[in-house]
């Protein structure tokens, strides 16, 4: 009205590449782009530009290609390292010993440093150098604001279960190589993802690790406590804890429609359907547990003598749970004789035998001989039980013994199967 109609209209139309918006697809494209630096990290070109730069130069070439893959799996090691340390501490009694050293001589002021270490391990002060440069540009109030937001939106679960998917394929790819291609779609994402997908995604890379951590940081919670302070604990582990959660429950907290109860019980049927589905030519992955099985060991067939015996090197850290938590068993007392770990094995080799012939059983006798087949499994159970009791009445057994067989037993078990699948493709 003011300009008398004399207005100008500009009507743009921009077209750009699609982004990838849901978890799935970050995931996937971080897969890629992990095991494309895995394999730059062991190529000659990069061996060369290393030593024909400066030192500085070097730096920044680093960090800004392969080094923050290496970092972030380098942390990953530093964080097994560390509790697979303090598991050995615990259970050989040194932490014990140590710590009535610490009453005995008053050592507080060493106990509050060691405690301090936690506050470096702050995941906050990582960022930091982001607060600073939204400052200089926004100012100080701006940043703070913005850095609260983004923990409200749950960044650092989203940036830490991503660390995860880095240092997993980028481990895997520099040890066995196999990089390869991933679509992602870069479609819009506002359907829910099944939990039969997020398990075939992140099963090995987040599930299983997030697993381990967990049942880490609960064997060291059981065997030290008595003489270490619970508020130094928390301190030390809470950060681990943190992680560990993360990797089971970010995919679940991304998913649309991910906590929804018609959605869950969907997921349950199709998961069911799933693992019973036998494998075999023609069927994919999707489709049959067996065939995603085969197809997640695609790695080892192709894998150097070397690389599986690292592989097999790495797997033996399971063992490390039964060879130290059977000599804390009521049943054993205070014997440490090498026969209490033979007898361990005993247990395992009789429950192995156990579920195979509840197998062949289930095999014979379920179609034809239901009955008996029902018959025998109640057999093989009353018999177990009746196995429990007369321990507990003639070797002491307790209900903790039970426990922590199962704590011994489970990260055996599955040792044995990671060494198994490496030692099939010979």
């Amino acid at each position: 009205m003011f300009l008398q109609g004399s207005v100008t209209y500009l009507e743009y139309m921009q077209v750009g590449k699609g982004r990838d918006v849901g978890l799935n697809q970050i995931s996937k494209f971080e897969a890629k782009v992990a095991n494309g630096n895995s394999e730059q990290t062991i190529s000659r070109d990069i061996y060369r530009l290393g030593h024909r730069f400066d030192f500085f130069r070097m730096l920044s070439f680093y960090f800004t290609t392969i080094g923050f893959y290496f970092n972030s799996l380098i942390s990953v090691i530093t964080i097994y390292v560390f509790l697979y340390g303090q598991l050995y501490l615990v259970l050989s009694g040194l932490q014990r010993a140590i710590a009535v050293e610490e009453k005995e001589q008053n050592l507080k002021p060493l106990e509050t440093a060691l405690a301090s270490q936690s506050f470096i391990q702050l995941g906050l002060l990582t960022g930091l150098p982001m607060v600073v440069e939204i400052a200089l540009e926004h100012g100080l109030l701006n940043a703070l604001k913005d850095f609260v937001l983004m923990q409200l939106q749950l960044a650092a679960v989203f940036f830490t279960f991503s660390s995860g998917t880095k240092a997993h394929y980028y481990g895997r790819t520099i040890l066995h190589g196999g990089a390869k291609y991933r679509p992602t779609g870069r479609k819009v994402v506002v359907f829910h993802a099944s939990f039969t997908e997020n398990y075939r995604l992140y099963s090995r890379s987040h599930f299983l690790k997030g697993y381990e951590l967990i049942l880490l940081l609960v064997v060291y919670d059981l065997f030290r406590r008595g003489y270490e302070n619970t508020v130094v604990y928390v301190l030390i582990t809470y950060s681990v804890w943190f992680m560990s959660m993360t990797w089971l429950l970010a995919p679940f907290l991304f998913n649309p429609s991910g906590f929804e109860w018609g959605k869950i019980m969907d997921d349950w049927k199709d998961w069911n359907k799933w693992i019973h589905q036998k494998g075999g030519i023609g069927i994919q992955q999707d489709k049959s547990w067996q065939s995603w099985w085969y197809d997640e060991q695609a790695h080892l067939r192709h894998s150097s003598l070397l690389s599986r015996f690292f592989e097999i090197l790495l797997s033996l850290r399971f063992f490390i749970y039964q060879y130290g938590l059977v000599y804390h068993l009521d049943i054993s007392g205070d014997n440490k004789n090498f026969i209490v770990y033979l007898l361990s094995w005993v247990v395992i080799l009789l429950i192995f035998i156990l579920v195979k012939a509840v197998r062949i059983g289930r095999r014979f006798l379920s179609v034809e001989y239901h009955l008996a087949f029902r018959f025998f499994k109640a057999l093989l159970f009353v018999g177990v039980i009746a196995i429990i009791i007369t321990l507990s009445y003639v070797c002491d057994l307790s209900v903790r013994d039970l426990i922590v067989c199962c704590l011994a037993f489970l990260p055996t078990g599955w040792g044995l199967i990671m060494v198994a699948q490496v030692v099939r493709p010979l």
